[in-house]
């Protein structure tokens, strides 16, 4: 490229004009306070001279001296101050988490493991990660999660471990975990204390775009695949954390999905015949789960509001038991 003339840009003249010299050392002197007091016998005149001012141009008496142009103040961006910090889209750090039990309602078993990673959504990365074990005496979905009963009480720093979580926590904007309402469930019993963190269902609170052809509520394996993540083994706990953050990612909307995500929702029931039923089932509702023989979805009033059959508002049986618990 030609290389640029070096110009003055704006600031740059206006900080030459302000240097200055003051108005009493820029201005001249007059010509007749500067002369010494005239003799008795004028000197001979000398010869006219066309670039000298004539006598009558002469000054005969002092005159205010003329200020120099003073410079303009001018208005620049840079100099104007910092803008003021944008809030930002969602939240910043996420903690996210999964837990492996030995059943699968706090009636039927226990949490034996937990898993959580610390992850910055505006630079895609992952801050911090940790996994511990809890002891249990036995462990019937030994099958499922693979985590034997006795590896579980051997000697392991788990009061480290846990002192870490909580730190991680306390770190975090919000918590994330894959069926939240599963995993929440084990906090605030035995060691685990209660979490005090808005939760993200990312299967059922984040709306993942449409052209990731995924069902309404994916599983975690769908998911990774879905994002190009490779599967290479299942159902322990820092394992799905990882699939959730690798997806995290490659999810270039990341943050208006959370925002979108953190919205109040409340359960709504599909108002409609039994021979449109498909037409629920299309929209992510599902049959007998949460509402006893009903299609029934949490959506946020701005969902319900835009979908194409009536809804009705019906109780959360999920947020009641929310409640009894922190009470």
């Amino acid at each position: 490229m030609t290389p640029m003339q070096e110009q003055p840009g704006l600031w740059q003249q206006n900080d030459l004009l302000g240097l200055a010299a003051p108005e009493s050392a820029a201005a001249p002197a007059p010509a007749a306070a500067s002369a010494p007091a005239a003799a008795s016998t004028p000197p001979p005149a000398p010869p006219p001279d066309s670039s000298a001012p004539s006598a009558s141009q002469a000054p005969q008496a002092p005159q205010t001296p003329i200020e120099p142009p003073r410079p303009v103040p001018i208005s620049l961006p840079a100099c104007a101050g910092r803008p003021q910090r944008a809030l930002p889209r969602g939240p910043e750090t996420l903690l996210i988490l999964d837990t492996e039990t030995t059943g699968l309602s706090t009636l039927q078993g226990q949490c034996i493991e937990v898993g959580a990673i610390l992850f910055h959504v505006p630079h895609r990365a992952v801050l911090s990660q940790v996994s511990f074990l809890l002891p249990c005496p036995a462990n019937a979905a030994e099958a499922i999660n693979g985590i034997p009963a006795a590896v579980t009480r051997l000697e392991q720093p788990r009061q480290e471990a846990l002192a870490c979580f909580l730190a991680m926590v306390a770190a975090c904007d919000a918590l994330v975990a894959h069926n939240a309402a599963f995993d929440r469930q084990w906090f605030g019993l035995g060691p685990l204390p209660l979490l005090d963190r808005p939760w993200i269902c990312s299967m059922e609170d984040i709306r993942w775009p449409a052209e990731r052809q995924l069902r309404s509520a994916p599983s975690v394996r769908d998911l990774a695949l879905a994002y190009g993540v490779p599967v290479w083994a299942a159902h322990r706990a820092l394992t799905d954390c990882i699939y959730l953050a690798q997806v995290f990612e490659r999810c270039g909307d990341l943050e208006a999905l959370l925002l979108a995500a953190l919205e109040p929702r409340s359960l709504y029931r599909a108002d409609l015949p039994y021979a449109e039923r498909h037409r629920a089932r299309e929209a992510g509702f599902r049959w007998n789960e949460a509402v006893p023989r009903a299609w029934s979805r949490r959506l946020s009033r701005r969902e319900a509001e835009a979908l194409p059959f009536p809804v009705q508002l019906v109780a959360d049986p999920i947020a009641a038991e929310g409640l009894a618990h922190s009470a």
